[in-house]
C-alpha cells in the first residue's frame, strides 16, 4: 500500500524514488522543447486517453508542469488533439462547461464540455428517477447540475431545513427560539440524490436520515422505518483526494461512509444504492468510452478505438476502476459480462474497445517516497482498503499496468506502445 493507497510495485516505487531524487538534484536532463506533432502520414488513432484531473493535471488551482508538456505532445501543429481524450474526474461541485473552460485556460488548448465527465455525469442514464421529487445534497451549483442531468423536481437541503426548521438541531446558533407550526403542504420526497460532499455534514446527514426514516415526509414520524428505503443515487466514492495540502483530504466517499454507518446503527439494516457513479464504477467507464467514440467520429477517425489508456493518481479509484473495466471488457468479448450491481452498466451494448490499460502517476494521492506503507502491517494483515463498501476488495485490481512519474511520461509511454513516439 502506498500513501493512502495500494502500491503497484515495490521495486518500481524505489526506482521512482531514485529517479525523483536525481531530478530534484538536477541530474536528469530537461525535456526538449521541440515539436512533438506526429507527421501528416500518421494513420487514424485506434486508442484514446481517459485522464484524471486532480493529482494528474492539477493540484488544487495549480497546473502540474508535466501536464503542459504532455499536451504539447498530444496537440498537432494546428492545436488539435491527435488522439481522442476525455477528462474523467470524481469532482462534481462545478458545472460541466465551467470545468471545460477551467481546463482550457490551464492547459492552453480548447476543451469542450462533452470531453469532461464529472462524477455524476452518468446519472443522465437514470431516466426513471428524473421526474421524481429528489432531495439533492452537495455544494456549488447543485440545482443546475441536477437539472442538467435531467432531474426536473429537486429540493435542496436549505429548502428542506427552512420547511422543517426543527430538524436541524446541531448548530445552537441556528436553533429557533420558538416552535413553528407544523407544515402540511410540503410534498413528500421520493428519492435522494448525492452529488458530492456538502459543507455542513451534520445537517445533511441528519436531514437525509429524517427523509429515509419517514419515507419522504420528515415532518411526520413513522413507528417502523420503511425498508427498502427510498431510492438513493450517489456519485463520487473517493474516500480521499489530493489538493495542495501535503496529506490527502476527505472526499465524498467519507461522507457516504458516515451515512452508511449511521443508517446501519439506527435501523440495523444496510443502506442501499440504486446507482453509484464516478470512478471506479463500470458505468462511468462505459460512459467515457461512449464519449471517446463520439469524439473520434466527429474528427472523422474511421478506425474503431480498440484500446483505452486510463491515467490516474489514486489506486483505489483510478487504477481499480480502469482494471475493473478492462476485466469487464475481456469478459464481454468472451461472450457476456457479469452484472455488477449499483455501479454496473445500465444496459449491455456492443463495445469496440477491447482493453483499458491503467497508468499510475506519482503527482497526487500515490506517493512512492512513502515506502513504509508498502510493508505488511502487524500480524501479516492486508493494508486497509479505501474503496467503497460495495466494491469487492481485490488487491490485484489496484496494481497498475504501468507506474510513471507524471502524465507527460504516461503520454510518452503510450505513444511508444502505439508506435506514435517521435524521437
Amino acid at each position: 500500500m502506498a500513501a493512502w493507497g495500494y502500491v503497484a510495485s515495490l521495486g518500481a516505487a524505489r526506482w521512482l524514488c531514485w529517479r525523483a531524487a536525481r531530478a530534484a538534484a538536477g541530474l536528469l536532463g530537461r525535456p526538449s522543447r521541440r515539436s512533438y506533432a506526429v507527421g501528416p502520414a500518421q494513420s487514424p488513432p485506434t486508442f484514446g486517453f481517459l485522464l484524471d484531473i486532480d493529482g494528474v493535471l492539477v493540484r488544487g488551482h495549480r497546473v502540474i508542469p508535466a501536464a503542459l508538456e504532455a499536451f504539447r505532445r498530444l496537440l498537432n501543429s494546428q492545436g488539435q488533439l491527435q488522439v481522442p481524450v476525455v477528462f474523467v474526474t470524481n469532482a462534481g461541485n462545478s458545472l460541466q462547461h465551467s470545468k471545460a473552460q477551467e481546463l482550457s485556460a490551464l492547459l492552453g488548448c480548447e476543451v469542450d464540455a462533452d470531453q469532461v465527465i464529472l462524477s455524476h455525469s452518468p446519472m443522465k442514464l437514470f431516466s426513471e428517477y428524473h421526474e421524481k421529487r429528489m432531495l439533492v445534497s452537495g455544494q456549488g451549483p447543485v440545482v443546475e447540475n441536477a437539472q442538467g442531468l435531467g432531474f426536473r423536481n429537486v429540493v435542496t437541503m436549505d429548502e428542506l431545513r427552512m420547511a422543517f426548521p426543527l430538524l436541524d438541531m446541531v448548530d445552537l446558533e441556528r436553533r429557533l427560539k420558538t416552535t413553528p407550526l407544523p407544515r402540511t403542504d410540503f410534498p413528500p420526497i421520493e428519492g435522494v440524490l448525492l452529488l458530492g460532499e456538502p459543507v455542513r455534514w451534520e445537517t445533511s446527514l441528519q436531514l437525509i436520515m429524517d427523509v429515509l426514516l419517514s419515507n419522504g415526509s420528515p415532518g411526520t414520524g413513522l413507528a417502523t422505518p420503511p425498508y427498502p428505503h427510498l431510492p438513493i443515487l450517489a456519485s463520487n466514492m473517493d474516500l480521499l483526494w489530493m489538493a495542495e495540502a501535503k496529506m490527502p483530504r476527505f472526499g465524498h466517499g467519507t461522507f457516504l461512509l458516515c451515512l452508511e454507518t449511521i443508517y446501519q446503527k439506527v435501523t440495523g439494516k444496510e443502506l442501499r444504492y440504486e446507482g453509484l457513479t464516478g470512478k471506479p464504477s463500470i458505468l462511468t467507464y462505459q460512459y467515457a468510452q461512449d464519449l471517446i467514440r463520439r469524439q473520434a467520429e466527429r474528427r472523422g477517425w474511421v478506425a474503431p478505438i480498440r484500446k483505452l489508456y486510463a491515467v490516474g493518481d489514486n489506486p483505489t479509484s483510478d487504477i481499480y476502476g480502469a482494471n475493473l473495466f478492462h476485466q469487464y471488457l475481456q469478459k464481454a468479448t468472451r461472450g457476456g459480462a457479469p452484472e455488477l450491481g449499483a455501479g454496473g452498466p445500465r444496459q449491455q451494448q456492443p463495445s469496440a474497445s477491447q482493453s483499458c490499460i491503467s497508468i499510475l502517476v506519482c503527482t497526487g494521492v500515490y506517493n512512492p517516497r512513502n515506502l513504509q506503507s508498502t510493508e505488511p502491517v502487524l500480524g501479516g494483515e492486508q493494508p486497509p482498503f479505501h474503496g467503497h463498501r460495495d466494491l469487492c476488495f481485490s488487491p490485484g485490481l489496484m496494481e497498475a499496468s504501468h507506474v510513471v512519474n507524471d502524465v507527460n511520461e504516461a503520454v510518452q509511454l503510450v505513444f511508444r506502445e502505439e508506435g506514435w513516439a517521435s524521437e
